[in-house]
């Protein structure tokens, strides 16, 4: 009788493993970890690259991961990683694989070379059906060796360009597409295919095309028109003074100084009437994100006082936002306070109208309004003691 228990037991068992969904690895583990143990399986490695706040993520993991017939598909094939992309091992690593929308699903092999990813939520049956595509081409990794082995061929580049492009590994995209603009910085303005790729994949400032382009915007505005040149080169300038602050897992925040320099130089060489503007944001934000009160004061006055530059209300109203930390500096509080004050003032005597619209983006409130919330706010009060 117990023999059958036992045998019953088992048998109970191995049922509940084959009616269960994706079974993923333990919270905390790495690729590198997962890789181990898909050499000793003979599997491949499912990595799920999801964030918390994203819903197509939640569902995936609340409604088709847990599936039985997902779990069946995936889990003899696959050793399954989670892991969050905004976390301390994940944001380098999202850097890394150029993963820019969630969720994202890259196939590894055994020696973590990508086979293969998608991206976005989908049904279970779309699901595994994406999964034995992608697990089955090993493309995305042959161009890849193709490209670093030199080759150039314009119909190898274009296709590898349409693989990254459709994967949005951005910066590698970038690469592809100078490559593909090289030596026709000054004629591909008149080329429908290569001023496709101009406006969807150059993101690097200091490549050639986009250089020649934001020094003479007309040959482009001609076939485009010079907002979509502008909002180009605009687009691109921003991206990557974004890169130029590093925050490390430590929580240690500095500028890439060498890059800085450089990034300037080039808005020098340009002649960017944005040249400023840059500049003192980027130094604003380092300040902001470094805590450095004094310094941030410091470069918005810089940016106040600036002729050539203006602050809207809702940038104030942005700045503000370090002073609202319980560690604010009382007296660099006051001194942004002040500066809210003179605002409110300029606009009460009619120097500058308050805005009542950001963007296509109605306000509930006319900014002013606004700016006296947050200086009552700065001053401990409360919201029924405004006016």
């Amino acid at each position: 009788m117990k023999r059958i228990v036992t045998i019953a037991m088992s048998l109970l068992a191995c049922i509940t493993m084959m009616a269960q969904g994706m079974v993923f690895e333990p919270e905390g583990t790495t690729l590198e970890q997962a890789a181990v143990k898909a050499k000793a399986e003979n599997k491949m490695i499912f990595l799920d690259c999801f964030t918390t706040w994203c819903g197509p993520c939640k569902m995936m993991a609340n409604t088709v991961f847990p599936q039985e017939k997902v779990g069946a598909a995936m889990n003899p094939k696959f050793v399954n990683v989670k892991i969050d992309m905004e976390g301390t091992y994940g944001a380098p690593l999202a850097k890394k694989l150029q993963i820019t929308a969630y969720p994202t699903f890259v196939i590894f092999n055994a020696d973590l070379q990508e086979v293969g990813r998608f991206l976005g939520g989908s049904q279970a049956d779309e699901f595994l059906k994406r999964v034995q595509e992608k697990s089955a081409d090993n493309s995305s990794s042959a161009l890849k060796a193709r490209w670093e082995a030199g080759e150039r061929n314009p119909e190898f580049l274009m296709t590898y360009l349409k693989t990254l492009t459709a994967t949005y590994k951005t910066q590698d995209a970038n690469d592809v597409a100078e490559a593909l603009l090289e030596g026709k910085e000054a004629t591909f303005a008149a080329d429908s295919t290569l001023r496709k790729i101009f406006l969807s994949n150059i993101i690097n400032p200091f490549a050639k095309s986009f250089i020649y382009t934001a020094k003479n915007p007309a040959d482009l505005s001609a076939v485009v028109g010079s907002r979509v040149v502008e909002g180009k080169v605009a687009s691109v300038l921003a991206g990557y003074q974004a890169k130029l602050i590093i925050e490390k897992d430590n929580g240690e925040v500095s500028l890439d100084q060498q890059q800085f320099d450089a990034f300037l130089a080039l808005l020098k060489e340009l002649k960017s009437k944005e040249a400023e503007h840059y500049r003192l944001t980027t130094l604003i934000t380092l300040a902001e994100k470094q805590k450095d009160y004094k310094g941030f004061i410091g470069y918005v006055k810089e940016y106040l006082a600036n002729k050539d530059l203006d602050a809207s209300d809702m940038q104030l109203a942005q700045w503000t936002k370090l002073f609202s930390a319980p560690d604010a500096d009382n007296k660099q509080k006051e001194e942004m306070k002040n500066i809210l004050k003179k605002r409110i003032a300029d606009i009460e005597s009619g120097k500058r109208q308050a805005a009542t619209q950001v963007g296509n983006m109605r306000l509930s409130r006319p900014t002013d309004d606004l700016l006296r919330m947050i200086v009552d706010a700065l001053d401990g009060k409360m919201p029924q003691q405004q006016k």
